[in-house]
């Protein structure tokens, strides 16, 4: 019984591995063909754009797509260098470690009047936060999002803005 059941998992492993292994080669392929918008392949193949783009850019074909997972070691903008190799979530006291630079670069660029730069850090503050969160370091995510909270909570909004286009604007 306990063979049957070590077979089976080892049988899906393979499978999986197998799947992952067809798809990639289907992403290169339907590149190579022309198909170069990223999700165009990923509904073509029925997976997700993350794993379209990381395969793309694995093999050097496209360094443009930026999400969640991927790496700060393929700048998305000139405010990317200040986080190359810096940002981490291993646990509570290299997320502040972390956090420092975010915090750093982010008053760098207040200092400056530069709010893409601010905006840049901010950002990046959010992406740390919910690859721990996805990661299930909810300690650690929290870390992150209160930064980033703090951030949100020093300016306000006036109260009478309209989220509602009115008439004479439409």
């Amino acid at each position: 019984m306990a063979t049957e059941f070590i077979e089976t998992v080892e049988e899906e492993t393979r499978d999986e591995v197998s799947t992952r292994e067809t798809i990639k080669s289907r992403v290169l392929e339907l590149y190579n063909e022309g198909t170069t918008d990223v999700l165009e392949i990923a509904d073509e193949l029925e997976t997700r754009p993350s794993y379209v783009a990381s395969i793309l850019r694995a093999a050097n074909l496209n360094e443009e797509y930026f999400d969640l997972y991927t790496s700060t070691q393929h700048p998305m903008n000139v405010y990317s260098y200040h986080f190359v190799d810096k940002l981490r979530f291993k646990d509570a006291e290299v997320a502040r470690d972390s956090i420092d630079v975010i915090d750093e670069v982010y008053h760098l660029y207040e200092e400056d009047g530069d709010r893409a730069g601010q905006h840049h850090a901010m950002m990046m503050a959010l992406v740390m936060a919910n690859r721990a969160r996805y990661s299930g370091k909810l300690d650690v995510a929290r870390l992150f999002k209160a930064w980033l909270q703090e951030r949100l909570d020093e300016f306000d909004i006036d109260p009478e803005f309209e989220l509602e286009p009115n008439e004479e604007e439409e």
